[in-house]
């Protein structure tokens, strides 16, 4: 079967990205307690089932220990698994909180401080959830969805939903310093060095996918350099992170607004590298 497991922190997306998986045809359980996920997968291979997708979050964080052992299990039985583990910067968490006016599922969760019993603060809330899930994040794909558009990770979500089994799965995305490095990053790159393509009144209302910017980078003897260097130590070390049971690895590239040379540098190394390998791209600040 092909099997996703959906987890991560509270507010960063789950019941969407669930949601996603549902209309890409994925058979989906929301909040199944871990010692449960292989009775289920005994289940559904009986009803002659291809697709799962399973969401655990912090409510069941305790029995998530005995995860890694599950899908070892899992792909031992030669079952395609993937995890995908969502987050968010803690100010867009508490923002969405703050939105749908809901209890953190920790909150809850009283503690004795002085002889008195209180209640958590969501800050402390998340800031206990991160803890609880950080062994899981580590063996997980992340997906940072800080500010991210409901429909935009639907269609992040659906498309790794689509990827075969190719051993590892290559993600480029680009992004603006100005509003943070992606959390979900593996490797980052800084392009902020080159000439900048905002600075043309005819450039400016366009994007790196845009010939007119293309043309312009490419005569820029720095920025054919720098994706050479870029293209060459991502190759290199590419065969590393296949050995290490990498099901991704996701490639950052960053400018100051996200619109030209990093939409540009990311457009082109996806390129270089689809003939060679499972490839997907993503443009953080383009919708």
């Amino acid at each position: 079967m092909r099997i996703i497991l959906l987890t991560g922190i509270s507010g960063s997306g789950k019941s969407v990205g669930l949601k996603a998986l549902e209309d890409a045809g994925y058979f989906c359980v929301d909040n199944l307690p871990p010692p449960l996920l292989r009775a289920l997968v005994t289940a559904r291979l009986e009803e002659n089932g291809e697709t799962l997708a399973v969401s655990m979050d912090a409510r069941s964080a305790s029995s998530l220990i005995g995860l890694p052992d599950d899908l070892a299990w899992l792909r031992s039985q030669g079952h395609d698994v993937k995890v995908l583990f969502l987050t968010a910067k803690t100010d867009s968490l508490i923002a969405r909180f703050s939105e749908t006016r809901r209890s953190h599922p920790l909150s809850h969760r009283s503690f004795v401080s002085d002889n008195a019993t209180e209640r958590r603060t969501l800050t402390e809330c998340i800031r206990e959830e991160r803890e609880m899930l950080a062994g899981i994040e580590e063996i997980s794909h992340v997906i940072d969805t800080s500010g991210m558009r409901a429909n935009k990770l639907r269609a992040w979500i659906k498309g790794l939903a689509d990827t075969d089994r190719s051993p590892l799965t290559l993600l480029f995305e680009s992004f603006a310093f100005k509003f943070g490095v992606p959390l979900d990053a593996d490797l980052v790159f800084d392009v902020r060095t080159l000439p900048n393509p905002h600075y043309d009144e005819a450039l400016r209302p366009l994007t790196g996918r845009d010939a007119p910017v293309q043309e312009f980078l490419a005569a820029q003897a720095d920025a054919v350099e720098l994706l050479a260097d870029i293209r060459g130590f991502v190759r290199k070390w590419l065969p590393a992170f296949k050995n290490d049971n990498r099901g991704y690895l996701t490639v950052a590239i960053g400018c100051t607004g996200g619109q030209h040379r990093s939409v540009y540098f990311v457009e082109q190394l996806a390129e270089y590298f689809r003939s060679t390998e499972h490839v997907l791209l993503r443009h953080r600040e383009l919708d």
